[in-house]
């Protein structure tokens, strides 16, 4: 790449920045060779996503949402396109420079938690700052700052087999807010729990958004992407519609 390329795409990051865009990928690409034949599963996405927005990526099984997701969440490279997220273009990154990333930009929400068993919820939350190299006394404070925010201090030196469904989601809600991301990102959050205990932590994500996080959504369920005040519709790799629900 020449420096005046290298330069104009470090600027148009910095453009990015100063707009209050957190997300935006230009005709982003995910290719896999199977065989002879090539399974285009992110097929040229652009997508913009400012602070500040709640979004919900909604597609059936095998549209691509989850792919798109991995990409978003620099857990994937993409074959072709740039993306960035909060002025960085992370689509050129190494996998060390990419772990970085997602340990300061991006807050994991998982279905299945993703939680330790033996260890205690506070620790759970202290992990993302154990990574990033923060000092005994304030990675602990931080923690306990997450646990309030979703209002589990009581429950701080419970393990995870000690807590519901819905208080091991909230648990693994504070890891994801601990490092205060740039995006909120949560993958099916709901899936494992009863249709009462998700109502819980969907009014959870809509308080949080109230609060000023950034918050993307990826579900397959209508119900739950009508949370978010803005639907994207994934099929085929694509985005099929991109509308504001509320």
């Amino acid at each position: 790449m020449s420096a005046v390329a290298e330069k104009a795409l470090i600027e148009r990051g910095e453009q990015l920045k100063r707009d209050g865009i957190v997300i935006r990928t230009y005709d982003l690409w995910k290719t896999y060779v199977m065989g002879d034949q090539e399974i285009h599963a992110v097929s040229g996405v652009d997508l913009e996503i400012k602070k500040g927005e709640y979004v919900a990526i909604m597609g059936p099984s095998g549209s691509g949402k989850s792919t798109l997701m991995n990409l978003i969440g620099c857990l994937d490279t993409p074959t072709k396109g740039q993306y960035y997220i909060n002025g960085n273009l992370v689509s050129d990154m190494s996998d060390d420079e990419l772990a970085r990333i997602r340990n300061k930009e991006i807050g994991f929400v998982f279905q299945t938690f993703n939680l330790l068993p033996r260890a205690t919820s506070l620790h759970n939350v202290e992990l993302p700052l154990i990574y990033s190299g923060m000092p005994a006394k304030e990675r602990i404070e931080r923690a306990k700052l997450a646990m309030r925010q979703v209002d589990l201090e009581k429950r701080m030196d419970h393990k995870p087999n000690e807590l519901s469904g819905g208080q091991r989601q909230r648990v693994a809600v504070a890891r994801a807010l601990v490092n205060n991301p740039s995006i909120l990102l949560a993958d099916e959050p709901t899936g494992n729990l009863d249709t009462a205990t998700g109502n819980e932590i969907m009014a959870l994500f809509e308080r949080l958004h109230e609060e000023g996080n950034t918050i993307v959504l990826v579900t397959h369920e209508h119900d739950i992407a009508l949370h978010a005040h803005r639907v994207v519709h994934v099929r085929d790799g694509k985005v099929e519609k991109d509308e504001k629900v509320r």
